[in-house]
């Protein structure tokens, strides 16, 4: 059983918006069953949210993507409706300024503490979202190195990358790194 599933990203600008793609948008509805099987299962859910304030264009992100996205409060940044729809009180989401999110990372590493495997050992985590091949392997990486004996999880079918090479290369670093990749 998982004890935690995290939807990376699953915002507007990365799936029908100012970043979005086909393989992205193809997604939408096998993340939002997985997540209603979480719900079923009684496995929390927490969401991520890329978030850059209005001089995103300013900083090195910017610099290097120059496309506006998931400004605060636009509709870019907020989740893409058939997710926000699959939402349920008490989810948690953390704003991220950039690819991982240490907030993220810390509120694992205490449910880890509370279950008394401040190293993971007996977890299992499920990460899916966007882009693969940037967010998702990022945060999968801090996950991986916050919680070494947790089973870290990954199903390419319910993720998408900016490219499906750069999506299968991410696939490939995570497996090198010890992460389940279905």
């Amino acid at each position: 059983m998982t004890d935690l599933l995290i939807v990376v990203d699953m915002q507007r600008d990365f799936v029908s918006g100012a970043l979005g793609s086909a393989q992205a948008r193809a997604i939408v509805p096998a993340v939002c069953a997985r997540i209603e099987q979480a719900v079923q299962e009684g496995t929390p859910v927490v969401f991520t949210l890329d978030t850059h304030e209005d001089a995103y264009m300013d900083t090195r992100e910017g610099r290097h993507l120059p496309v506006p996205h998931c400004l605060r409060g636009s509709e870019g940044w907020a989740l893409e409706p058939e997710i926000a729809a699959c939402c349920r009180p008490g989810m948690l989401s953390f704003e991220k300024p950039s690819f991982g999110s240490l907030a993220l990372m810390r509120h694992v590493q205490t449910v880890a503490l509370g279950r008394g495997a401040p190293d993971g050992r007996g977890m299992t985590v499920e990460l899916c979202g966007v882009c693969t091949d940037i967010c998702v392997v990022s945060n999968a990486l801090l996950l991986k190195a916050a919680l070494p004996e947790a089973d870290l999880v990954v199903d390419g079918a319910l993720c998408a990358g900016v490219t499906p090479e750069s999506h299968a290369a991410a696939l490939a670093t995570m497996r090198a790194c010890q992460i389940d990749v279905r």
